[in-house]
């Protein structure tokens, strides 16, 4: 194969680059991304690297496993706007594989930046939700409002029942765990950030 042939593209790299920093924003190995993906390890390390030509289907597949759209490789991140987030390009969070789908939580996010100390996240919660058993606890303080349905909110000791309009901010770094116990779907913003008052 020729240098020419295995020099970096401008256009591969930019590619490159968005689906490396977006890989490790979400917090994913290579080898977890291929398996997510089905695309081979070899092609995604070489795309990182700005290399090789991907097939429309590899791009398809990784945005489909990142959950985000199409677009952002195909211009490179170049002509995005790093202020706003249009709805129809909100990044959409991994999800445990391991959740039975009843329990599968939509989580959107709302803020552009990947560096930013700021993420503003949409939760939809299916009825029934609960993680109980999965306390989450971290540095940082959150601000969580109820768009529409009922969200109950255990924070250490204290249990809060929250209703269209209702707020809550707390510090994370004491366990803390949501439910849904009504029959209806319930959606959330939550602003976190790592700073903690």
């Amino acid at each position: 194969m020729s240098k020419e042939r295995d020099a970096p593209n401008a256009e591969v790299a930019a590619l490159g680059r968005e689906l490396r920093d977006e890989r490790q924003r979400q917090g994913l190995s290579l080898n977890a991304l291929s398996q997510r993906s089905g695309v081979s390890f070899g092609l995604i390390s070489q795309l990182e690297r700005g290399l090789g030509n991907p097939s429309f289907l590899a791009l398809k597949r990784l945005t489909e496993a990142l959950g985000i759209p199409i677009s952002r490789f195909l211009d490179g991140g170049a002509d995005r706007d790093d202020l706003v987030v249009r709805a129809d390009e909100r990044t959409l969070l991994p999800v445990l594989e391991s959740e039975p789908k009843s329990q599968l939580v939509v989580r959107e996010l709302l803020t552009p930046g990947r560096r930013s100390s700021l993420q503003v996240i949409r939760s939809t919660l299916p009825p029934g939700f609960t993680n109980e058993g999965k306390a989450f606890r971290h540095l940082g303080t959150e601000c969580v409002v109820v768009e529409s349905g009922t969200l109950t909110v255990v924070h250490g000791e204290r249990r809060v029942v929250l209703e269209p309009g209702d707020a809550m901010t707390y510090p994370c770094s004491v366990p803390h765990w949501w439910a849904n116990t009504t029959a209806e779907p319930c959606v959330v913003l939550g602003a976190v950030t790592p700073f903690e008052q």
